[in-house]
């Protein structure tokens, strides 16, 4: 892990506890205050005490229907009726397909054509319009900028986006509501919604508490910015089975509040994740996709300090169909 290092404070960020409140508002009675698991046989083997926020459990089944479901909500009634537009590996796609439907408004998703077929399935399921492409030869941003403006529709990023940021920054709010302050709070990142939105809540409600992002070791694009001060992007789409991690470099505003509220950062390799999702899966009994266990992954494989800590880990989502489920482990 990265060790935290001096950091001006800015009262500039783009969300703040209030906006945090306000998600948690509209979501309230739609999106599911999600349970925090604990394990007896986890906390003997880490040395201190672990408390999961199970977004795997979410509807949807992951932490970015609150995002997007605040996103569509805060839009003005006449703007929203034109629909919405997204891009995503898979998990924002169906949340915002899914956001669209309880809005009864139209939605067209950006996928990569080689997204997990389970997560395809679910945002046609939805009722969104999917467009595929290639991730390593196309601009999925830029398809989705064109066809927002092609049929006057909002775009909702997956991670850059003020509402997106605070909608999934209900998950630290809920968390340190039901538990209390933490010695560290691990959060699974890609793109940076969640661990802004997370490191707001820790700030306003356990300042103690050091937000340490979790990223795996090829797409470490947040760590490297992180720690020279500026945003880096990586060559290329990261190759690994963490699907909603392949980002290739931090959000503009989710960056902006790392720098100032996020602690350091921790690596995993797809062996540790792996190893994550069995243990979810045997020990806690739950399903947990990749990406969502990365943070698990670093508290199992030992990469931050937990003896006689209170720590609090997200399992971000649990969107992995049966037959990949069987082939990651098979292979």
């Amino acid at each position: 892990m990265t060790a935290a290092t001096d950091r001006s404070p800015d009262d500039t960020l783009p969300i703040d506890i209030d906006d945090i409140r306000a998600a948690a508002a509209r979501l309230a009675g739609v999106a599911h205050r999600t349970p925090v698991l604990t394990s007896r046989t986890l906390d003997e083997r880490v040395g201190g005490s672990v408390f999961l926020k199970a977004e795997n459990l979410q509807r949807m089944g992951a932490f970015k229907f609150r995002g997007a479901y605040n996103a569509v909500a805060a839009l003005d009634p006449d703007v929203r009726s034109r629909g919405v537009v997204a891009f995503s590996s898979g998990n924002h796609a169906q949340a915002v397909a899914l956001a669209a439907r309880l809005h009864a408004i139209p939605a067209t998703i950006v996928m990569p054509t080689d997204a997990p077929p389970a997560k395809l399935a679910a945002t046609r399921g939805y009722g969104a319009e999917v467009v595929t492409y290639d991730r390593y030869t196309e601009d999925r941003a830029a398809i989705g900028a064109r066809i927002a403006a092609e049929r006057g529709a909002s775009l909702i990023p997956p991670f850059d986006h003020p509402a997106v940021m605070a909608g999934a920054g209900t998950v630290g709010l809920e968390l340190f509501e039901e538990v209390g302050p933490l010695d560290a709070l691990l959060v699974c990142t890609g793109g940076g919604g969640l661990l802004s939105g997370c490191a707001v809540a820790a700030h306003a409600l356990s300042p103690g508490t050091a937000v340490i992002g979790v990223e795996p070791e090829a797409g470490d694009d947040f760590k490297r910015s992180w720690e020279s001060g500026q945003r880096v992007g990586l060559d290329a789409v990261p190759r690994t089975i963490a699907d909603g991690q392949q980002t290739m470099m931090p959000g503009e505003l989710t960056f902006a509040v790392a720098r100032q509220r996020v602690a350091g950062f921790a690596l995993v390799s797809d062996a540790e994740i792996l190893a994550a999702m069995a243990f979810a899966f045997e020990r806690l009994r739950v399903v947990v996709e990749p990406s969502g266990a990365t943070a698990l992954a670093a508290v199992l494989a030992g990469k931050v300090e937990t003896a006689g800590r209170r720590i609090g880990v997200t399992l971000s989502g649990g969107n992995v169909g049966l037959g990949q489920f069987v082939e990651l482990f098979r292979g």
